[in-house]
């Protein structure tokens, strides 16, 4: 990383951008960790235990677009604090009244969902900040923050079995109140933040197909990333007979993997371009998934090919934010929401239909074989786009960044 990238742009914005979002990812995908020791207290089918971890995800998918909105319309650091504060207050409710029934545990991740929209806020909080040269390496670092997701994973499971899975909402909102103080001191707008626009004006970005190219492309990317993340606990349990703790460290390694490089993607893509980067990463995790799916003899096999999987992911997520600033500079707002929306929906499919298929046919096989699939249709559609990306607005007289 040069010398230029920390000259340019807002350091104390940068990293309350991180912390913001690390924390946010943290209990977006909390009832995953913690979807064992649920499931056994309200008895719940593995349908069940699929729809209820993906339902904060599909709830943080819709919501991101709302987000995206609102924050063109009102600044992404008064659109980031008042998601905090609705995520905080959802939390205590929890914390003190407690989940009695699947409903309520649904609910709650309606709320949660929240969190997981603050990718359309952080994201923008950050880029706007920074040239497009450095907009991979941005957003990388910002978008580092859905290693959130392994702190939960890690951390979740052992504190639910020490002070139970209710109290755990409690405890979390320590971390986040304590970030949300210094978001509020350090976080700041950039100078640069366009006007707001009418709901018209923004719906106009989805009669350009590269918008829909990119939703495709990043609803496999994050979407097989979060989908993994919210269900690898459940499936370690079920599939290896590993405990909630175990299970959970299990799937905290996979999800440090892909959180972890997002960084490092964005800066690969900077350097060799988004779609050269994005490309490898597909072909990567199809051949990954593919493997996960013939049903891996021992529990170790089986984290190294996911951490495989979530390595090419995470990557992958960060060499599609590289492309999207320089395909929709001025619309970076909307379109964050609208890639995040998909990416979200790519994540409530995985995670839902592996409940769905384990219920249905005893095994979660199928659910990993048509995700590959679609990591594969995205590598053909990339093939089938980079000339003319390349001949258009990536052109080298167009735009400073490799694309």
């Amino acid at each position: 990383m040069d010398k230029s990238f920390w000259q340019a742009g807002h350091r104390p914005t940068l990293l309350a951008a991180f912390l913001y979002f690390d924390l946010a990812f943290m209990v977006w995908v909390m009832l995953g960790p913690l979807g064992v020791q649920i499931a056994a207290d309200l008895n719940l089918t593995h349908a069940q235990k699929g729809f209820m971890v993906a339902t904060p995800v599909l709830a943080g998918a819709i919501l991101r677009f709302v987000m995206g909105l609102l924050v063109d319309l009102l600044k992404p650091k008064t659109t980031g604090a008042i998601g905090q504060v609705i995520v905080i207050a959802a939390l205590f409710v929890a914390w003190q009244f407690g989940i009695h029934s699947y409903e309520q545990a649904l609910l709650l991740g309606v709320f949660l969902g929240v969190a997981g929209a603050s990718f359309a806020v952080a994201l923008p909080l950050a880029s706007r900040w920074y040239p497009p040269e450095h907009q991979g390496t941005a957003l990388g670092i910002a978008g580092a923050g859905n290693s959130g997701t392994a702190i939960a994973a890690l951390v979740a499971p052992s504190l639910a079995m020490a002070y139970g899975w209710t109290n755990v909402f409690g405890l979390a909102l320590i971390p986040l109140c304590l970030v949300f103080a210094f978001y509020l001191v350090a976080a700041k707008d950039a100078p640069e933040c366009p006007p707001p626009k009418s709901l018209g004006e923004y719906l106009k970005v989805l009669k350009d197909r590269d918008a829909w190219w990119f939703m495709f492309f990043y609803s496999v990317t994050f979407g097989g990333f979060v989908g993994l993340a919210s269900s690898l606990t459940i499936y370690f349990n079920a599939e290896y007979g590993l405990d909630a703790r175990m299970a959970g460290f299990f799937t905290a390694a996979c999800v440090f993997a892909g959180s972890l490089v997002r960084p490092v993607g964005g800066n690969v893509a900077d350097r060799i371009g988004g779609i050269k980067t994005l490309s490898v990463m597909y072909a990567i995790a199809a051949c990954f998934l593919v493997v996960v799916s013939t049903g891996l003899p021992q529990a170790w096999m089986a984290l190294s090919a996911f951490v495989c999987a979530m390595l090419a992911l995470g990557l992958g997520n960060g060499a599609v934010f590289q492309l999207v600033p320089q395909r929709f500079r001025k619309e970076i707002g909307v379109m964050t929401g609208l890639v995040g929306m998909a990416g979200g929906v790519g994540g409530f499919y995985l995670a839902s239909s592996l409940g769905y298929w384990k219920q249905a046919t005893g095994s979660y096989q199928v659910g990993f074989l048509i995700f590959a699939g679609l990591a594969v249709l995205a590598l053909a559609g990339l093939t089938g786009v980079k000339g003319r990306w390349r001949t258009t607005w990536g052109a080298a007289h167009l735009t400073a960044a490799k694309i």
